[in-house]
C-alpha cells in the first residue's frame, strides 16, 4: 500500500505510544434555541459540559442511547456546529475561536466519515470528482497532482482505477463507504470523526470496513473518534470508550476495563443489554424505568438520577423495602413526565391563554403503583400530600413534597468525574465518593459488574 503520510508517520507513532494529547475538550456545551421565546421554551442542551481528551494515534469510542448527543458532539469537534461554551484545543489551538480563512486551513487536519454514504455523496458527481472536491476547495497543488492523488486514494481504500469515472449509484453500500473514506483522507488529515460508519451496512461488509479503517490507522498514524451504538464494534476496534447520556460523559476509560467491569450505573445498564451468543446463558439484565428526560430540561444533580436503579437513598430510607422504594421512584417519574416542560405547542398555547390542559387520574396511578405493597404510614402521608396537590392541578408542589422527603444527593448535587481504579478510568457518579462506598447501593452495583 502506497503511503500518503511517509514523512510524518514515525512522529505520530511516537505520539501514540507516549499518550500525547491531540484533542483536549474542556466544558464543551452545544445548545439549540434561546431561553424564553414566544412559547416560553428552554434551549435544547444537546452537549452539556463535556470534558475529555483524545490521544494521538488512538481510537476513542463514543457510545450511548439515540438522542444522547453523540453526533452533535462529533459535529461540534468538526466545527460544523457552533459551540455555546467551553473549548476544543487541537494540537494546542482552541478551534472554537477560529473563523474564516484560519478555520478553512484548520479543517484540512480533521475530516468526517458520515453514517449514510448515500446521503453524503452527490449522485451527480463521478467518484473522481467526489474525492477530488476537497483538493479543489483547498487549491491543493496542481490539477494533474490532484488526479494522481485521487487514483492513489482509490487504490488505498480497495477500489480500482476503473471506478474513477463511475457514479455512486453504480456501487454497493460498502463501496460507497470506501469512497467516503477516500474523500476524507484526501487532505492528509490527522484526526477522523467516524459517525456510525458501518451501521447502514450488512454484517459481512461491516467487518471489511472496520478492518480497512484499522489498516489505514496503522498505515497513516490516524486518530479516530468512533461514534457508534453497536457495542460489539466499539469493543473490536477502540482503545478507549466514552459513555454518553443526555449530553454528559458518564464514564471514560480503557475499553477492556469498562467492558469487563463497568463502574457507572448507566454503563452497567447499557452493557447488560448486549445479547449473549448462547441463548441459555444466565445474565442479569437491567431494565431502566421511564424514558430519558428532555434535553430542554435535564434533571438537576446527576442527569441519570431519574432512571438510575442504584440511586443513593436518604439515610432514613436506606432499609425501606425495595419494592416500596421502587414504587416511590415510579410515582415521581410519572409526575416528572406529566410536568415536563416539553409540552405540545397546542398545550402551551392553551396554558398561555388560560385554558384547561390535559390532566391526569392520580388515584389510578397511585393504585397501580402501591396497591399490592405494604406502604409504611410515614411514607404514605407524603404520597397522600402529593396526591392532594395533583388534584388541585399543582404538579410543582407535588414534586416538591416528594423531592424534599425522598430526594437524595444524586438529585441535589452534580457529580464530579472521579477516578476509578488505576487504569486511568473516570466515572461521573456520587457512589465513587468515599462516604458512599460502604453503602448497600455501592455493593449491589459492584456485585453486578
Amino acid at each position: 500500500m502506497t503511503s500518503l503520510y511517509q514523512e510524518r508517520r514515525e512522529d505520530e507513532a511516537m505520539g501514540a505510544q507516549s499518550g500525547e494529547r491531540l484533542v483536549e475538550v474542556d466544558g464543551l456545551k452545544t445548545y439549540y434555541g434561546e431561553e424564553g421565546g414566544l412559547l416560553g421554551g428552554k434551549p435544547v442542551k444537546a452537549v452539556d459540559g463535556v470534558t475529555f481528551d483524545v490521544h494521538r494515534g488512538e481510537t476513542l469510542g463514543l457510545v450511548g442511547e439515540s438522542g444522547c448527543g453523540k453526533s452533535t458532539l462529533g459535529r461540534t469537534l468538526m466545527q460544523l456546529e457552533t459551540a455555546t461554551a467551553g473549548s476544543v484545543e487541537y494540537d494546542g489551538t482552541d478551534i472554537t475561536t477560529l473563523s474564516g480563512k484560519k478555520l478553512k486551513e484548520w479543517r484540512q487536519n480533521v475530516q468526517m466519515v458520515f453514517q449514510d454514504p448515500d446521503s453524503s455523496l452527490n449522485t451527480r458527481m463521478t467518484v473522481g470528482e467526489l474525492v477530488m472536491e476537497p483538493l479543489n476547495v483547498h487549491s491543493w497543488k496542481t490539477p494533474q497532482k490532484r488526479r494522481e492523488r485521487v487514483r492513489e486514494l482509490l487504490d488505498v481504500v480497495g477500489l480500482s482505477e476503473e471506478h474513477y469515472y463511475r457514479y455512486p449509484f453504480q456501487f454497493s453500500g460498502g463501496q460507497k463507504q470506501r469512497i467516503g473514506i477516500a474523500r476524507a483522507l484526501a487532505l492528509e488529515p490527522d484526526f477522523l470523526v467516524l459517525d456510525e460508519p458501518v451501521s447502514a451496512l450488512d454484517v459481512s461488509v461491516q467487518a471489511k470496513i472496520l478492518n480497512l479503517l484499522d489498516d489505514l490507522q496503522d498505515e497513516f498514524g490516524l486518530t479516530y473518534l468512533l461514534i457508534a451504538h453497536d457495542l460489539s464494534v466499539v469493543e473490536h476496534i477502540c482503545d478507549r470508550v466514552a459513555v454518553m447520556y443526555l449530553g454528559n460523559i458518564m464514564e471514560i476509560g480503557p475499553v477492556d476495563a469498562i467492558f469487563d467491569e463497568p463502574a457507572n450505573p448507566y454503563t452497567n445498564s447499557l452493557l447488560s443489554a448486549i445479547p449473549e451468543p448462547k441463548p441459555n446463558a444466565e445474565k442479569s439484565r437491567i431494565t431502566l424505568r421511564g424514558t430519558p428526560p428532555s434535553p430542554r430540561d435535564p434533571p438537576s444533580g446527576c442527569v441519570f438520577s431519574t432512571r438510575c436503579p442504584y440511586k443513593i437513598r436518604p439515610d432514613a430510607y436506606e432499609n425501606l423495602d425495595d419494592d416500596v422504594w421502587e414504587g416511590i421512584e415510579v410515582f415521581r417519574e410519572v409526575l416528572r413526565e406529566r410536568g415536563d416542560v416539553t409540552k405540545s405547542v397546542r398545550d402551551r398555547l392553551r396554558g398561555l391563554l388560560g385554558m384547561e390542559t390535559t390532566g391526569m387520574d392520580v388515584e389510578e396511578v397511585v393504585a397501580d403503583t402501591f396497591d399490592q405493597l405494604d406502604v409504611p404510614s410515614d411514607v404514605q402521608q407524603y404520597i397522600d400530600e402529593a396526591v392532594e396537590h395533583v388534584e388541585r392541578d399543582d404538579l410543582v408542589s407535588a414534586q416538591e413534597v416528594l423531592h424534599e422527603e425522598f430526594g437524595s444527593v444524586c438529585e441535589n448535587e452534580e457529580p464530579e468525574q472521579l477516578a476509578v481504579g488505576d487504569t486511568g478510568r473516570v466515572s461521573r457518579c456520587h457512589r465513587h465518593r468515599e462516604e458512599y462506598m460502604g453503602t448497600q447501593t455501592y455493593q449491589d452495583v459492584h456485585d453486578f459488574s
